[in-house]
């Protein structure tokens, strides 16, 4: 392309793109590398596409009015109010015209680029990927994640006496060494002492997983216990984090005899670990377990995220086996149908998915802290820039948060099993397809699964959006979708005692998501009331709770949260 084609945006983007390069570098690691590298590579193929030279101007000539607005209104005295964006809420980025200037340029030189986005004469995948790493580039470059630009930061050093920044280089260097950053004060928090407290024991384990059966806290329970299948992509304890929002506490006071499964924080050396493993030595097997600890022949089933697709693909394989072992199963948003799969979407192309792939079989696991930064980057500004600005540049610590520790705990997946699941799931979206797969020996077929099954899918969810995981549900003639408020872990972590938020029920079903809303019952509180009288009508008969953990066969190996579970990623 030739300097007298080359349009304005384009330079304004190339002057920019080295400096951002370093910022990503410094606190996002090769994952921000790598997110800057899809950034160029996207903006690249927007330059070379056909452009309206006109619109290219017409879009330059309103960057240049706002900019001339903005002045007039500096230097009349009467500078803009601050932004709903709480980056800029201190009084400082509107009183000063300095800062304020700064603020207002950032911002109108981010609506630039947003609206060449915006206006990108490329596909809505192409134009969803572009916008996606076009704010990550935004968000890296705004004013308040320097020092020398953010007046609250400059502030605290003159109070302190330049005390915050020397802290903040402390943190700093501190974060280097963990190789991420720190979000929350993790000496707080010891597994087993106050965080995933619930009671039990490991009654069972092998390479894959252990299986934990806890403590009955009611005098009787139902005959048919219940199985929890937690996601692998990160652990367990997310749902028995403190006993005021114990997903797993809960469960036991309704009288549920709860079984859960605490996959392996993978290593290199498990790396051929399969997706049939996952479901044949992983699921199946805790069945079993949980059939000769308990004496039921059937069971109850709860699975989330990743987990609750690999107990789909679980529930595939019974079906296709002759087997009703599973009275019923729970989906706490999960993804069964792909096409559609949220802001996740954007790294889902032949392309991105090679160049993991050869990583992850070169190196036989998925890092964890690699699959961290990424969840964390598609929320950038809450989960990595807020902590670089108080972390690092004020030289705070961070407050105790039980959720963002859990955040910080990742695990790696074996090499094998993680292939198959984006290939398959992700990049070919297969398993909805009817015996377009093969697990554990036989062709699978959602639609074949007879099982009465509970949806719960949020209304904010950016992992695994409600209208995909409702196409989901409508795979299964016996279903119960049901859609409550906030995102991925907040809304599904919705303790009763607190009755936050609320939630959605009784939609018309087999006329899509956007008819089921409409036609809904809004529920004011949490939804594991709902669920919990839901699954009550499938716990069979009441019986006298047992005495004791495990039984001749699977006798308690150690208490509970185990071993797994513990195992951290140096």
């Amino acid at each position: 392309m030739d300097n007298k084609d080359t349009n304005p945006a384009q330079n304004f983007f190339s002057a920019m793109s080295a400096e951002t390069h370093k910022v990503m570098e410094m606190f996002a690691g090769k994952v921000g590398e790598e997110y800057l590298d899809n950034l160029n590579s996207a903006w690249k193929e927007l330059f070379e596409q056909p452009h309206d030279r006109q619109g290219w101007m017409d879009t330059i000539a309103e960057y240049q009015k706002t900019s001339m607005d903005m002045w007039s209104e500096l230097i009349s005295g009467k500078p803009k109010p601050a932004p709903t964006d709480r980056r800029f809420a201190s009084e400082e980025w509107t009183e000063s015209p300095v800062f304020n200037y700064i603020k207002e340029s950032y911002l109108i030189a981010s609506n630039l680029l947003s609206r060449i986005v915006s206006d990108a004469p490329v596909d809505e995948k192409s134009q969803a990927k572009l916008k996606f790493y076009t704010q990550q580039y935004i968000d890296a470059l705004s004013p308040t994640n320097f020092a020398a630009t953010n007046p609250e930061v400059i502030q605290q050093a003159i109070e302190t006496k330049g005390q915050s920044l020397v802290k903040g280089l402390q943190n700093l260097l501190g974060d280097f060494e963990k190789g991420r950053i720190t979000m929350t004060d993790e000496s707080a928090f010891v597994l087993g002492e106050n965080i995933a407290t619930t009671p039990g024991s490991v009654v069972f384990q092998n390479e894959i997983m252990q299986v934990i059966q806890y403590k009955p806290r009611t005098e009787q329970v139902n005959d048919r216990p219940t199985l929890i299948v937690p996601p692998c992509i990160n652990k367990f304890y997310i749902l028995d984090l403190q006993p005021g929002n114990s997903f797993v506490k809960y469960a036991v006071e309704q009288g549920q005899t709860v079984f859960l499964i605490s996959w392996v924080n993978a290593t290199s050396d498990q790396s051929n670990l399969s997706w049939d493993d996952y479901v044949e030595t992983g699921v199946l097997k805790a069945l079993d377990v949980v059939k000769e600890i308990s004496g039921a022949n059937r069971i109850n089933t709860v699975g989330w995220c990743v987990g609750g697709t690999i107990l789909a693909t679980t529930l595939a394989v019974l079906a296709a086996r002759k087997d009703n072992t599973v009275a019923s199963a729970t989906f706490l948003t999960t993804l069964l149908n792909f096409e559609e799969p949220g802001d996740l979407g954007v790294f889902i192309d032949e392309t991105q998915v090679s160049s993991l792939l050869k990583k992850v079989k070169s190196e036989g696991i998925l890092s964890g802290k690699s699959l961290s930064t990424t969840f964390n980057m598609l929320r950038s500004n809450d989960l990595i820039w807020s902590y670089v600005v108080t972390n690092y540049l004020k030289g705070q610590a961070p407050a105790p948060f039980d959720i963002l520790y859990w955040n910080s705990d990742p695990t790696n997946l074996p090499g094998e099993m993680y292939c198959y699941y984006i290939t398959n799931m992700y990049l070919e979206n297969l398993l909805c397809k009817p015996n377009a797969l093969e697990i554990c020996g036989v062709k699978i077929d959602l639609t074949k699964v007879k099982t009465p099954c509970y949806f719960l899918s949020c209304m904010e969810d950016h992992i695994a959006p409600w209208k995909s995981t409702y196409q989901g549900a409508e795979l299964f003639d016996k279903h119960e979708f049901v859609l409550g408020a906030s995102g991925h872990i907040a809304g599904v972590i919705n303790p009763a005692s607190k009755n936050r938020r609320n939630y959605w029920i009784n939609g018309k079903s087999g006329d899509g998501a956007d008819a089921w809303l409409e036609s809904a019952e809004r529920v004011e509180g949490s939804w594991w009331p709902h669920w919990s009288a839901w699954l009550q009508k499938r716990g069979g008969q009441l019986v006298d709770a047992p005495e004791a953990l495990g039984s001749a066969d699977y006798s308690e190996l150690e208490p509970a949260p185990g071993s797994y579970v513990k195992a951290r990623i140096v």
